[in-house]
């Protein structure tokens, strides 16, 4: 059947491999000529449970999660149990046929012999390649590419090992031509040849490309999902790129350590979710008192307390925005897209060099985790400016200026002495008590950001809108999408992906519209109480989803729909 796009869904317990498939099915769509998108939701456990894993493949681009599935892989016996809302009878099950019989169903079900393949195989541990064939052929991508891919990903472990999985593969792609000769499941795309020469990434690599572009050469980070993954990342590029990572002991001692890092001279980061970040709290205050610049990557998830550790939302933006005790000035960006985790986040060491103020990079897991093909960037167009003084003798850390933004020096680099003191101090960096020193160096502090140039918000659509959609983050692809269904000519999104502080444009963006809906993952619409807050606008209409799922276009749709009319 030919048709725009796919959904097909992969259903197993962690520990089958699931891993393995998305990752070369994803290159080997890319390099086929198709655009594609992963996304996954999984339960908080090493083996067993249910995780899935959506693929999204089309011939025009696509960056969201959808409630659709046109091809459901079954690889356990409780694959279709938590899917029952998500199957119709339009939906195609390929799986064991005791799996995939397991449950009743209105679904067209396809038994395939799995076990007695794996049994041929001698080792459960090739079915992920032999799926990867399966999907080849039906979706008729390249074989000699992703042969060459198995190839590539196995030769260190021995000639054995590349030629069992090259023979599980060969099984999937015969297998898929039985499977064929059933039109409907023969799917047929338009390729793009264009395409091929994109890469494949997820959230957490865009992150830490972002972070090398940033020259980023010290990590230190407590493990905790999910932004442990952007620690992995950059400790698997630690020795490439020069760059030391630290597992610290706890999240109290990664921030100061990053602070510290920041003292010597080098560009450091933290990566934590939200209960990791809570004791961060002290060190982002610490910053804010010595004026250190700082990167500070937040991963948000469900929570209260552990909450849903391997789920999504957008819950984290008031405890980034309030962090840390007393007042001082910070920037929040929230990428919505993998070129924008890269630029941001780049953006971030720039921005906090320049203005010596914590820089939050705020993500989720639904962004992290997802995977989409990007076109090249040229990194010659993302500089570095570092923003380090020689030190003269009498050199003072906090002088006082219009600007607010005192010369930053480093100890070594110079002949002045570099005091910070955390305690209130001079512009000598001396501790002191004196109330109109305190003054004058709050002044000073809060007006670093006066020239302080915007990431402006993105108007998507018309711009002569009557009605405007607002969000941030990891929400972007889904309300583009859900617009497009739409149609109308009279809405258009305002998209933000810096949310701290706000866009000095923000209030003609909002007012120019008579209507005002916000589209929120969290309970409370944080963002639309900053915008409340600082400009008395008020949203009409708040679309707000916390059940730990990202919004898929159909349910945004119907309820875009429903406020319109």
């Amino acid at each position: 059947m030919k048709e725009t796009s796919y959904s097909v869904v992969l259903s197993g317990e962690a520990g089958q491999g699931l891993r393995t498939i998305e990752t070369l099915f994803m290159a080997l769509l890319t390099k086929s000529g198709y655009h594609a998108f992963l996304s996954k939701e999984f339960m908080s456990r090493v083996r067993g449970g249910n995780n899935t894993t959506e693929i999204r493949i089309s011939s025009s681009r696509v960056a969201s999660f959808i409630d659709r599935i046109d091809l459901l892989v079954v690889l356990s016996h409780d694959g279709l149990k938590r899917l029952a809302d998500r199957i119709t009878s339009h939906t195609m099950i390929i799986g064991e046929k005791a799996d995939i019989e397991a449950q009743p169903t209105s679904a067209v079900l396809r038994g395939i012999p799995l076990a007695d393949r794996v049994k041929e195989l001698g080792n459960a541990i090739y079915t992920n390649n032999l799926i990867n064939g399966l999907l080849c052929g039906l979706f008729h991508c390249e074989p000699a590419i992703a042969q060459d891919m198995i190839r590539a990903q196995f030769q260190r472990k021995g000639d054995e090992v590349v030629e069992a999985n090259l023979h599980a593969f060969q099984m999937g792609l015969d297998l898929s031509e039985t499977l064929r000769q059933d039109p409907r499941l023969d799917f047929i795309l338009e390729k793009n040849e264009a395409v091929a020469s994109w890469v494949s990434l997820n959230g957490a690599e865009a992150v830490g490309i972002g972070a090398i572009a940033g020259g980023c050469d010290f990590i230190a980070s407590y493990p905790m999902s999910p932004g442990t993954s952007v620690l992995t990342y950059l400790a698997g590029k630690a020795h490439a790129q020069g760059i030391i990572v630290e597992q610290a002991e706890d999240e109290i001692a990664a921030i100061n350590m990053a602070l510290g890092a920041w003292y010597a001279g080098a560009r450091g980061m933290v990566t934590t979710s939200g209960g990791g970040f809570a004791l961060m709290t002290e060190g982002v205050s610490l910053a804010g008192c010595i004026e250190s610049p700082v990167v500070i990557h937040l991963a948000q998830r469900p929570g209260p307390a552990t909450g849903l550790p391997t789920r999504t939302e957008q819950g984290d933006l008031n405890l980034a925005l309030y962090a840390g005790h007393g007042e001082f000035p910070r920037i929040i960006y929230a990428p919505g897209t993998l070129e924008d985790g890269i630029r941001l986040t780049h953006r971030a060491f720039e921005m906090a060099d320049a203005y010596q103020v914590p820089v939050f990079v705020l993500t989720d897991q639904y962004f992290l985790d997802s995977e989409g093909s990007l076109e090249r960037i040229d990194f010659s167009q993302l500089p570095i400016h570092r923003a380090i003084v020689r030190t003269p003798s009498g050199y003072t850390r906090y002088a006082i200026n219009d600007s607010g933004i005192s010369p930053r020096g480093i100890p070594g680099f110079g002949e002045g002495l570099v005091c910070v003191d955390s305690d209130e101090h001079t512009q000598e960096g001396r501790i002191t008590e004196d109330f109109s020193v305190r003054v004058a160096m709050m002044d000073k502090r809060m007006r670093k950001l006066a020239a302080y140039e915007d990431v402006p918000p993105r108007i998507v659509g018309p711009s002569g809108y009557s009605t405007l959609v607002v969000g941030w983050g990891s929400t972007y692809g889904t309300i583009c999408e859900a617009l497009e269904r739409l149609g109308r000519k009279d809405v258009a999104f305002a998209y933000f992906p810096q949310v701290y502080p706000l866009p000095r444009i923000t209030g003609d963006v909002l007012r120019q519209a008579k209507h005002l809906i916000l589209v929120e993952n969290n309970a409370t619409g944080q963002f639309g109480d900053l915008v409340n807050r600082e400009l008395l606008v008020d949203f009409d209409t708040r679309l707000l989803q916390y059940n730990g799922m990202p919004f898929s276009v159909e349910v945004l749709y119907e309820r875009l729909e429903g406020a319109l009319r």
